[in-house]
This record gives structure tokens, C-alpha cells and sequence, in this order.
């Protein structure tokens, strides 16, 4: 039996259709349950959420070691010299 509307396409299908005027799609192709539920996007029972980030945005940047300082000693310069023209 056909669906009121058409899992992949989201076409209205008639009852007594056996495929969508639309897209095509029939029972082998996207009417069956599998295909219904694949197409919604929903993530399985062994969905793993840190395997999934890993592998959308790569691993963790590398932040650069040992440039810290320098910009600890860069602020401490810019408030020496405004205390120093400020006391002037």
C-alpha cells in the first residue's frame, strides 16, 4: 500500500499508486521501513557522539607552546610605558 506522502520526496501519492509521480520512489525503493526511517537522518543505537565529532571537525587544533610569554611581556612594556608617561 502506498503512503499518503512520499518519504523521499515528500510528493503526495495517491492510495492506488504504485510509485511516486514524482520522484519515482516505490515499495523496493524508499517505501519500505528501512527507507522511511533512513531518510529521516535519526542517528542509531550505537551512535557515537566523540567518534562523530572527531570525525566532522578533525582532531583538537595544536595550540602553539612558548609565544605566551611574549605577549605577557608585550602588556607588561605598554602598561610600564603608560605609567611612565602618565607619572611624567
Amino acid at each position: 500500500m502506498a503512503p499518503d506522502v512520499c518519504p523521499n520526496c515528500g510528493a503526495e501519492v495517491s492510495p492506488k499508486s504504485k510509485a511516486c509521480p514524482e520522484c519515482g520512489s516505490d515499495e523496493q525503493t524508499g517505501w519500505s521501513e528501512t527507507a522511511y526511517a533512513s531518510h529521516l537522518g535519526l542517528p542509531d543505537e550505537n551512535f557515537d557522539h566523540d567518534e562523530f565529532v572527531k570525525r566532522e571537525f578533525g582532531p583538537e587544533p595544536v595550540k602553539p607552546r612558548g609565544i605566551g610569554w611574549f605577549w605577557w611581556v608585550v602588556a607588561l612594556l605598554v602598561v610600564a610605558g603608560m605609567l611612565f608617561f602618565w607619572l611624567r
